[in-house]
């Protein structure tokens, strides 16, 4: 399984952007899809998660009802649209595939693409 993440920007707090994931391979269909991000000096964190029918999602409770997961397959494509964003939102975030939709534990998540940047000003 491929990964490749972008979408990624600099934008002002409230400010509103979208991430993409283009996720390929042979055995895609098998795994979920997972977002997560990093800061510097701090563990990677799970964000949100999908499974690959997208009837089961995962948004970690910082996030709730700002940003929101979803999948287009026809298009290879995991989105995470991210709104009303703030400043503690700036990471670089990445994609994974792996076997469970909200596993916090980064060792299961068996495929990862590059990370994008996001940094929110004040």
């Amino acid at each position: 399984v491929q990964l490749q993440a972008s979408g990624g920007g600099s934008v002002q707090a409230g400010g509103s952007l979208r991430l993409s994931c283009a996720v390929s391979g042979r055995t895609v269909s098998s795994y979920a899809t997972g977002w997560f991000r990093q800061v510097p000096g701090k563990e990677r964190e799970i964000v949100a998660g999908i499974s690959w029918s997208g009837g089961s999602k995962y948004h970690v409770d910082s996030v709730k009802g700002r940003f929101s997961i979803s999948r287009d397959n026809a298009k290879n494509a995991v989105y995470l649209q991210m709104n009303s964003l703030k400043p503690d939102d700036t990471a670089i975030y990445y994609c994974a595939a792996g076997r469970s939709v909200a596993n916090h534990e980064l060792r299961l998540w068996e495929y990862w693409g590059q990370g994008t940047q996001v940094t929110v000003s004040s």
